[in-house]
């Protein structure tokens, strides 16, 4: 064949995703018409034995994404979102979360009276969300057949910090490695979702403390801990909401701050060492001789890149016009409230991505978190009352449906890899997910 023929016959390449400002703005248009049905939808809730499961919208949103992104051959060329935009959904998904990062700093600084009456049941919690995981996780792994693996599967919830602290110690083609990949897949894909039903159903069992409830949500993800305390805060008196989001907040700031040299030095070399010791015990339980070697060397680069500014804006603008929308639709929040409260939050996200594009190594989640919740102390600045009472107006909850609606197209794109991994590791990985929110809850309900 020649040269010529085998062009003429070749697939045509196609664009880079960059240069399509089109399939951008289609992707934007999409997601703010998911959040519109989600909305909509709203709470729906039915009854599973003695508690009850509450479905958000924000659960919608990522339900109708995903089955947006899977289903996209199927769909007219103008609404299709294809793989190329699922993958620069979840892209936009880890910047859009900085907005959410300010919020969150901002209802910290705001309430931080009713934080600081949280005491020592805060610290003290970290200990179950560092130890909650392998004390599930790590047994059931045992007694499945799951053997390395288990280690990176279970000594934490596999967010990127935990990926850095395995690829250091095992390295990432290690069975370590392959388990850590495996827990941040899985709680990329259904950790919102699974904590957000477990932590309604939890709650719905009235045997806890909700500040309780509200700590072992801050379980070190941002999207997992929107999900878990959207859930809480779904059975609980409105007036109540924004303490326990404060609480919720500031032990998620915790836990990703402190949870890193948690797991590093305590967790870690806690689950090794039980592991050889329980292996020979608990393995022998199950017929499988050798976990599945498959290859994750290909979602290796899984941690979030910095994207153009230009892209960051986009982001941001599919933040708030999801904001926007939910606060109107749900909580009926006159536009223009909503946009003036947007418009602060970018504005403080907007002055720290600056200085860290100027200072790439600066820490931009907890810098973020720091500057908002200053900003927002009151009586600290003279602005302090005003910035709460506009920001105030955006309803914490709207945050999490564009958050999720992003990354339900983040769920379609990534279903290939998650087959490879086996069943086995998933419920392994959601196991270890719901034992760091019931460690923290636990040992939070000792003080209160």
């Amino acid at each position: 064949m020649t040269t010529s023929t085998a062009a003429a016959t070749a697939e045509p390449v196609p664009a880079p995703l960059a240069s399509s400002g089109v399939a951008k703005l289609k992707l934007v248009l999409v997601v703010m018409a998911i959040v519109a049905i989600a909305e909509s939808i709203g709470i729906v809730q039915f009854q599973v034995g003695p508690g009850k499961v509450l479905l958000q919208p924000m659960v919608w949103a990522l339900l109708i994404a995903a089955a947006w992104g899977v289903a996209q051959r199927l769909l007219p060329a103008p609404v299709r979102v294809d793989s190329r935009l699922q993958a620069f959904a979840g892209d936009l998904l880890n910047v859009g979360l900085l907005l959410f990062v300010v919020k969150l700093g901002l209802t910290v600084g705001g309430a931080l009276p009713q934080v600081k009456e949280a005491g020592w049941a805060l610290l003290f919690q970290e200990f179950g969300h560092t130890f909650g995981t392998l004390v599930l996780g790590l047994p059931l792994a045992l007694l499945l057949g799951v053997k390395r693996e288990a280690v990176g599967a279970t000594f934490s919830i596999g967010r990127e910090g935990n990926l850095v602290i395995i690829g250091e110690k095992y390295g990432m083609a290690s069975a370590e490695g392959r388990g850590v990949l495996a827990e941040y897949i899985t709680g990329t894909v259904l950790g919102a979702l699974f904590i957000a039903l477990l932590a309604g159903f939890v709650t719905s069992l009235n045997i806890f403390d909700p500040r309780s409830l509200a700590m072992g949500a801050g379980v070190g993800s941002a999207s997992m801990m929107a999900a878990a305390i959207g859930a809480i805060n779904g059975q609980q008196p409105a007036a109540l909401a924004p303490q326990l989001t404060a609480i919720a907040a500031a032990s998620n700031l915790l836990t990703q701050v402190a949870g890193f040299y948690f797991t590093l030095f305590l967790s870690l070399p806690a689950c090794s060492w039980l592991y050889d010791r329980l292996e020979p015990v608990l393995g022998r339980f199950s017929r499988r001789q050798a976990t599945e070697g498959v290859e994750l060397s290909s979602v290796g680069g899984m941690a979030a890149k910095e994207l153009s500014f230009v892209d960051t804006l986009i982001a941001w603008a599919i933040m708030t016009g999801g904001v926007t929308i939910g606060n109107l639709l749900t909580y009926k929040v006159p536009v223009a409230q909503s946009l003036l409260g947007m418009a602060i939050v970018v504005a403080i996200a907007l002055v720290v991505d600056l200085v860290k594009r100027l200072v790439p190594k600066l820490p931009m989640v907890l810098v973020l978190s720091v500057f908002a919740t200053v900003l927002a102390v009151p009586g600290f600045l003279p602005f302090a009352d005003t910035l709460a009472a506009v920001t105030g107006k955006l309803n914490f909850l709207t945050f999490t449906t564009p958050v999720l609606a992003l990354a339900g197209f983040s769920v379609a794109k990534d279903l290939p890899i998650f087959r490879q991994l086996g069943w086995r590791i998933i419920v392994v990985s959601l196991t270890a997910a719901a034992g760091t929110f019931l460690g923290a809850t636990l040992v939070a309900e000792l003080f209160h």
